[in-house]
């Protein structure tokens, strides 16, 4: 019996302007740079407050289904090498999570933990977070981390700053001519 967390129930939502953010943060990582361009973090700030109850709803879908994307992209590269992407992804997640104590409160690591580990098990994350109730705002920072770390992670392995990037970009242009 399928759960009702299953992925083929989620909403995609934005992932087009998700994807964006992303690889806006993964440009500044690469870059060196502890913070983004004041100019760039004022426009996504900016971007952001304009957003409606159903718009931002539909960005957090949207980095849910990113987070999904990257997990089960690192889930069958994984086990082309018959390794458990949960062995291989999850610590070194979760240590960079910790490390970012001022952005990322330890207590929504567990979840975030949680959306990983349901997205490499064929589960939407948003789905399965949505059990809990509502989104709290500690865990938006955290959720746009999880993407960016599976990203950063998705690239390191591939040798590549813009494979994750390229990956769901193809992903979007295959879905749209179908």
């Amino acid at each position: 019996m399928p759960s009702p967390c299953d992925s083929q129930y989620a909403p995609a939502g934005d992932v087009g302007t998700a994807l964006m953010v992303i690889d806006s943060r993964l440009r500044t990582v690469y870059e060196g740079k502890d913070t983004a361009d004041p100019e760039q973090q004022r426009l996504i700030d900016q971007f952001t407050a304009s957003l409606d109850r159903e718009e931002a709803d539909a960005l957090v879908d949207g980095t849910c289904t990113l987070i999904y994307m990257f997990t089960q992209w690192l889930r069958m590269a994984y086990e082309k090498h018959d390794r458990d992407v949960i062995e291989y992804v999850v610590p070194g997640f979760v240590a960079s999570m910790r490390m970012m104590p001022k952005s990322i409160r330890s207590e929504v690591i567990p979840t975030m933990t949680g959306l990983v580990v349901a997205a490499a098990t064929g589960l939407s994350p948003n789905l399965w977070r949505k059990q809990y109730g509502d989104w709290t705002g500690d865990e938006m920072n955290a959720l746009e981390a999880t993407a960016l770390l599976l990203a950063e992670h998705i690239n390191r392995l591939t040798d590549d700053r813009d494979f994750a990037t390229r990956v769901i970009t193809q992903a979007l242009a295959g879905a749209n001519q179908d």
